[in-house]
């Protein structure tokens, strides 16, 4: 997760622990009962739908049975997206990836023992995703982890503005949705060392997404951003950082980035991004907003 360093102090700060992953809401103004509520609710929902650890998941169902499947309206922003980076990756970032990651240890028992690779089956011959539904032709196991937190961040976004609220910052452990009037100054963590930073981003009224191959490794290389085409963790680019308009988008492409250069990828949206590689080397938007030290 990129480090964080606020130019303002903000009054109010909720954490939580949701989803496996440690959560700050940082507000000008303190959440009411309600909106914690409703923050709480949301994030329950989403699990119960995309969580591939809960024994009952729409997911886990899917992996059960043919069907089709009702989501929620985030899944109907996330089809479309997921849809065009699969095409831009070639079928390299999947949403059928997930039993690539049970092959590779990273289960509902986190064994953390790999069996080996498993590739993604090709979307067209497995699922129909349209809008907030999902229909199976096959038994398949669906991960949404490349842009689904990116998703629920911009849910609990739209609750904390629906109740007024115009100043905040939500940090779902590298994934980062800042509005107001003021900016964020973030650095950019070292994948190969968590004491330093390689540069900083400056964030405003925008969202900042991170991924990097050491915050879940395990067993000789692997981790969890497999190649959805070989079912192999990826070896040369060890880290992304973007900044787009929503988090959903800015995740998806850090995940993206992952297998391709960022100019096949300008279509997508407005962005800025930083690409570390295997070997020492980076690249990065020609203007971005920040210092780099690499």
């Amino acid at each position: 997760m990129p480090l964080q360093i606020s130019k303002t102090t903000p009054a109010h700060k909720w954490q939580f622990e949701a989803i496996g992953t440690r959560w700050s809401i940082e507000t000008t103004e303190a959440l009411t009962d309600e909106m914690e509520q409703k923050i709480q609710r949301r994030i329950e929902a989403f699990d119960m739908m995309y969580s591939r650890f809960r024994n009952d998941s729409i997911v886990t169902r899917m992996r059960r049975s043919v069907g089709t499947y009702n989501l929620d309206e985030q899944s109907a922003r996330l089809a479309p997206l997921y849809r065009q980076l699969y095409q831009l990756t070639d079928g390299a970032m999947t949403p059928l990836v997930g039993e690539g990651l049970v092959a590779a240890g990273y289960d509902e028992h986190y064994s953390l023992t790999p069996r080996g690779p498993h590739t993604a089956p090709e979307w067209d011959h497995t699922i129909t995703w349209q809008g907030n539904a999902i229909t199976t032709k096959q038994p398949i196991l669906i991960d949404v982890g490349a842009a689904g937190k990116g998703a629920l961040v911009d849910a609990i976004a739209e609750i904390l503005s629906a109740h007024g609220l115009s100043n905040y910052v939500i940090d779902a452990s590298g994934d980062i949705c800042h509005r107001g009037d003021d900016f964020q100054t973030i650095g950019l963590e070292h994948p190969l060392d968590a004491t330093k930073v390689v540069g900083t981003m400056q964030v405003s009224n925008a969202s900042l997404c991170a991924s990097a191959s050491n915050r879940r490794r395990w067993a000789d290389g692997w981790h969890h951003i497999l190649d959805g085409r070989t079912g192999k963790p990826v070896e040369d680019v060890i880290a992304t950082w973007v900044i787009a308009g929503d988090t959903m988008t800015a995740d998806g492409l850090a995940t993206a980035l992952f297998f391709v250069d960022a100019k096949k990828l300008q279509d997508v949206a407005d962005f800025q991004f930083v690409r570390l590689f295997a070997n020492g080397k980076s690249e990065h938007s020609p203007e971005i907003m920040g210092q780099l030290y690499i």
